[in-house]
C-alpha cells in the first residue's frame, strides 16, 4: 500500500515537471511572450513620402520610433506615395530606397530589441502575415514583403484606371480579409492610395458591399497633403475631400491640424533630448537624422492607435496620445469630419498634447535603450479592480453611491516603485459638473457620485508611473455611466 502511495507521487511529481518543462520551452519558441498580454495587436498600413534625409528627414524619424514601438503595432503594410515631400511632383522612385534603409537597420537592433519581450525567434512568415500578438517583433523580411509603392502622383483628378498600384490594390485585400478588428490608414503624406482603392471598390461593388468595406477602415491624415506643398489650401484639388464627400460619416476620418504641429513644434525646441536618447542608440539611433523644419510630425498618427490602456482610438473625445477630436466641419468648409481644427477643439488637444509629450517621448527614449543595450526600462502593467488588460473598464453607478477603485494589484516587470494618479477626463464624458477623488495619489481611490449625475457618463483615467529610467507611464481608463 505505502509502495503504491510512494509511486504515484513519484509519477504526479514527474507529470508535472514535464508540464513545467514545456512551458518553459514553448514560452522560447518566439510564439508566447512573458511581457504580452496575449491581445491582438492593432492593424496599421502606413503611407509614407519617406525622402532622404537631406531633403525632409520627418518621414525617416517617424519610422525608426514606430519600429521601435513593431511589438504594439500589426504593421500591416509600408507604402510609399506622393505627398508635401515631392513638393508637387510625382514621388521619385528612388525615394523608396530610404524606407529600406529604416528597415535593414532594424534588423541590426532586433535581437536587443526582442529582449524586451524576451522572444527568441520568429515565426514563420506565412504565420506573421496572420494575426499577430501584442510583444511580437515582427522579422525585417516580414516588413520587408509588406514595403510597396503606392499612388505616386496628387490629386483627385489621377483617380481612375491609370492609378492602380500594389499598394491601392493591397489596401483592398487587406479590408477584405477575415478579421474583425478595423484598419487604420495612417497618411504622413497624401491618401491617394487608400482614396483609389476606394474608387475601385465603389465602381465594382454593390453599395451594401461598399458600405460594408468601408466600415472596417479608419483613417487618420497629418493634415491634408493630398495637395502641392505651394497650394495647401487648394482642397477641392484632393483626393481626401472626394472621400469626405462620397462616404460622409461611413468612412471614420480623422483630419488632424494640431497633433502634428505640437510634436513638431515641442520636438524642435527640445531637439537636444533627441541628439542625447535618441540619436547614436543603437543602429537606428545612428541613422536617426537632425531635423530640418519640425520633428516627428507624422508621429501622432501611430501615437493614436498606441494601444496603452489610455483610451478606445475609435472613440474620438477618449483623448489618447494622439490628440482629441470632434465630429465637424473639415477646414475646407464643405465637408465635415473628426478634426481638431476649430477653435475649442484645437484648444483641447493643444492641453493634453502637452500634458502627453513627456510620457510619449520617455516610452521613445527608453525603447531606444533597449536597441543600443538590449535592456532598459519597461512600462508599468495596470490592473483596477482585479480587471487585467488593456481595454476600457466599464463601471454602471447610481448617484450618491461610492465607487471604489483598486489598482493596488499593478505592479512593474523590472520591480521598479510604482506611484499613482487618478484623474478626471471631463471632455471624453457628460457629466459637466465638479467630481471629487478622494486619494489621487493613492493606489487605491474613491468618487462619491453626485446627485445631480444621472443618465451621465465621466471618464476617470488611473496613471501610474514607475520611478526606473525615463519613468514610464501605463494608463487605464475606467468610464462611469450613472
Amino acid at each position: 500500500m505505502l509502495s503504491t502511495i510512494i509511486m504515484k507521487n513519484k509519477i504526479t511529481f514527474l507529470i508535472c515537471l514535464q508540464a513545467i518543462v514545456l512551458q518553459l520551452s514553448f514560452a522560447g519558441t518566439g510564439t508566447k511572450f512573458v511581457f504580452g498580454d496575449n491581445s491582438l495587436k492593432p492593424r496599421i498600413v502606413v503611407l509614407t513620402d519617406i525622402a532622404p534625409a537631406d531633403i525632409e528627414p520627418d518621414d525617416m524619424e517617424s519610422m525608426i520610433r514606430l519600429l521601435v514601438h513593431a511589438d504594439l503595432y500589426e504593421i500591416e503594410a509600408l507604402i510609399v506615395s506622393g505627398g508635401w515631400n515631392s513638393s508637387g511632383r510625382a514621388y521619385p522612385n528612388s525615394w523608396k530606397d530610404s524606407l529600406s534603409t529604416v528597415i535593414n537597420v532594424y534588423e541590426k537592433d532586433l535581437p536587443n530589441l526582442m529582449k524586451r519581450s524576451e522572444q527568441t525567434s520568429f515565426l514563420s512568415l506565412k504565420e506573421e502575415s496572420e494575426k499577430q500578438r501584442i510583444g511580437y517583433w515582427p522579422s525585417a523580411d516580414y516588413l520587408r514583403s509588406r514595403a510597396m509603392f503606392g499612388s505616386l502622383e496628387l490629386g483627385v483628378e489621377k483617380l481612375g484606371e491609370d492609378n492602380h498600384s500594389d499598394g491601392s490594390d493591397f489596401i483592398i485585400r487587406l479590408v477584405d480579409e477575415d478579421d474583425n478588428r478595423p484598419l487604420w490608414i495612417l497618411a504622413w503624406g497624401g491618401a491617394n492610395t487608400l482614396a483609389q482603392a476606394l474608387w475601385k471598390v465603389k465602381k465594382e461593388r454593390s453599395e451594401t458591399e461598399v458600405e460594408v468595406f468601408v466600415s472596417k477602415l479608419r483613417i487618420y491624415t497629418i493634415t491634408d497633403q493630398d495637395v502641392p506643398y505651394g497650394d495647401a489650401k487648394n482642397f477641392a484639388f484632393s483626393s481626401h475631400q472626394w472621400m469626405r464627400q462620397e462616404f460622409g460619416k461611413n468612412l471614420h476620418f480623422i483630419w488632424d491640424e494640431s497633433a502634428w504641429l505640437n510634436q513638431n513644434g515641442i520636438g524642435a525646441k527640445n531637439w537636444n533630448e533627441y541628439a542625447t536618447h535618441i540619436q547614436k542608440h543603437g543602429n537606428l539611433g545612428s541613422i536617426y537624422p537632425k531635423n530640418k523644419w519640425g520633428v516627428e510630425g507624422d508621429t501622432p498618427s501611430f501615437l493614436h492607435v498606441l494601444p496603452n490602456g489610455l483610451h478606445d482610438p475609435n472613440e474620438s473625445r477618449q483623448t489618447g496620445w494622439g490628440g482629441y477630436f470632434e465630429w465637424g466641419l473639415s477646414r475646407d468648409g464643405i465637408t465635415s469630419c473628426y478634426t481638431n481644427a476649430n477653435s475649442e477643439a484645437k484648444r483641447i488637444s493643444d492641453k493634453y498634447e502637452h500634458y502627453f509629450y513627456p510620457a510619449t517621448f520617455a516610452n521613445f527614449a527608453a525603447r531606444m535603450d533597449w536597441a543600443k543595450e538590449g535592456k532598459g526600462n519597461r512600462n508599468p502593467v495596470v490592473i483596477v479592480n482585479k480587471k487585467k488588460g488593456r481595454s476600457i473598464i466599464n463601471i454602471s453607478s447610481r448617484a450618491g453611491k461610492t465607487i471604489k477603485l483598486d489598482a493596488s494589484k499593478s505592479y512593474d516587470p523590472d520591480n521598479d516603485r510604482l506611484s499613482f494618479r487618478w484623474w478626471i477626463m471631463p471632455e471624453s464624458g457628460t457629466y459637466t459638473g465638479d467630481l471629487e477623488i478622494q486619494n489621487v495619489d493613492s493606489n487605491c481611490a474613491a468618487i462619491v457620485v453626485p446627485a445631480d449625475a444621472t443618465d451621465k457618463t465621466f471618464h476617470v483615467i488611473c496613471e501610474v508611473t514607475d520611478d526606473g529610467e525615463h519613468k514610464l507611464k501605463a494608463y487605464r481608463r475606467i468610464v462611469v455611466s450613472i
